[in-house]
């Protein structure tokens, strides 16, 4: 019995050491970053960066047993450039994951690349639909929104309060018109009717023929979607045109996540809609504002989040696989099946690989965007067009 046993431990010892130094013989995790450093949605990138990087940190610099090589693109937030900007990191760098990006067109033509060469993508904020709609592929992940997701969930405002007659203005490009498309469809839904849709060419700020045609319609209520500096000024020049104190305007979190310090007075008293918001008073919340400020010296924003986010869902699934990225099915499949205990809120993931998660209604108040209420419990993509 003794044998037996001095057989069965070594045996044991023996085992757990070949996986230690099979995992210690894994090379670096190769991460591709594709983000804006450049242009409109630069701070946006750099958020996204920061928050990635901070939950890696908690790791101990460390997912699934790997070290992490980082990998940097600036895609410049112009869709022309980026097969060619994304193939720098798929078939220069040969990497492991893409972490990817703020513009929605960007990140279209990224997924059309992961999905051809089979790399994993995580989308930290883009939210074109068609990436979990028809361009939808097991290796394509999102840790943001849909662009429907947030237009819906402010639709569901818009209508509680009443409005009847809204108009909508954004960029003219994916994120906004399907935003837009969102938002209608609730508002309509809810009972009200919206007039008129006004757009112009990305990144324009030229607001103010519009903002006259706002003046001339006098509707109850205006959806915005703008982000970044777009949206800084467009705040500010609504406000400025006097519209702010005659004419509600309302619109998805971008609209001021990111942005108060820079719309300053303008924004306050702004009611908006998003899966995050500054005071969710939970321990995981408070931890991770607090990590991120000490770390970066600024208070997280919904983008930081997001690059948390994509981080831990990356970490899970190298977790389930012991850091072996080519168990591409079984790495996909415990991403897929998750539980994220984000500081959002928990969330999973639809079968289409988007968030299902709360949205909150919240209001300006300083430089904050305080959670008011729940706009819409564990809101669900359609996915329309995807087959899982």
């Amino acid at each position: 019995m003794r044998l037996s046993h001095t057989l069965f431990t070594a045996a044991a010892i023996a085992a757990l050491s070949s996986t230690a130094f099979a995992q210690a013989q894994l090379p670096p995790l190769k991460v591709g970053l594709m983000l804006p450093a450049t242009g409109t949605f630069a701070a946006l990138g750099d958020m996204i960066e920061r928050g990635f990087k901070l939950h890696v940190e908690e790791q101990g610099g460390k997912l699934g047993g790997r070290t992490i090589q980082y990998f940097k693109v600036d895609d410049e937030s112009e869709p022309s450039k980026a097969t060619d900007n994304v193939n720098k990191l798929i078939k220069r760098d040969n990497v492991d994951v893409i972490v990817g990006t703020v513009h929605s067109g960007v990140a279209l033509a990224m997924a059309r690349a992961a999905k051809d060469s089979g790399t994993l993508l995580i989308v930290p904020n883009a939210g074109a639909d068609a990436i979990t709609g028809p361009q939808c592929a097991p290796n394509i992940f999102r840790s943001s929104f849909s662009n429907w997701q947030p237009g819906y969930a402010t639709g569901v405002v818009a209508a509680g309060k009443g409005y009847k007659r809204a108009m909508t203005i954004t960029w003219n490009y994916a994120a906004g018109n399907e935003t837009v498309k969102g938002f209608t469809e609730a508002f309509e839904k809810g009972g009200g009717k919206v007039i008129k849709d006004m757009s112009l060419p990305f990144p324009g700020v030229e607001f103010q023929p519009l903002l006259t045609e706002i003046a001339a319609q006098k509707p109850d209520v205006v959806f915005a979607f703008f982000a970044g500096g777009g949206a800084v000024k467009f705040v500010k020049d609504y406000d400025a045109a006097g519209l702010k104190k005659s004419i509600p305007l309302v619109g998805s979190g971008f609209l001021t996540d990111g942005t108060l310090e820079a719309q300053g007075a303008s924004a306050q008293g702004l009611i908006t809609a998003l899966h995050y918001g500054d005071n969710i008073e939970t321990p995981r919340n408070t931890a991770f504002r607090n990590k991120f400020a000490v770390a970066n010296k600024v208070n997280p924003d919904v983008y930081a989040l997001q690059g948390y986010d994509a981080a831990q869902m990356l970490a899970i699934g190298l977790a389930s696989v012991k850091g072996d990225t080519s168990k591409k099915d079984a790495l996909y499949a415990a991403m897929n099946k998750a539980q994220i205990d984000s500081p959002r809120g928990k969330f999973t993931l639809s079968p289409q690989r988007n968030p299902t998660q709360d949205f909150y209604v919240r209001e300006v108040k300083g430089n904050y965007n305080v959670v008011t209420g729940v706009a819409v419990k564990a809101l669900a993509d359609p996915g329309r067009g995807c087959k899982p």
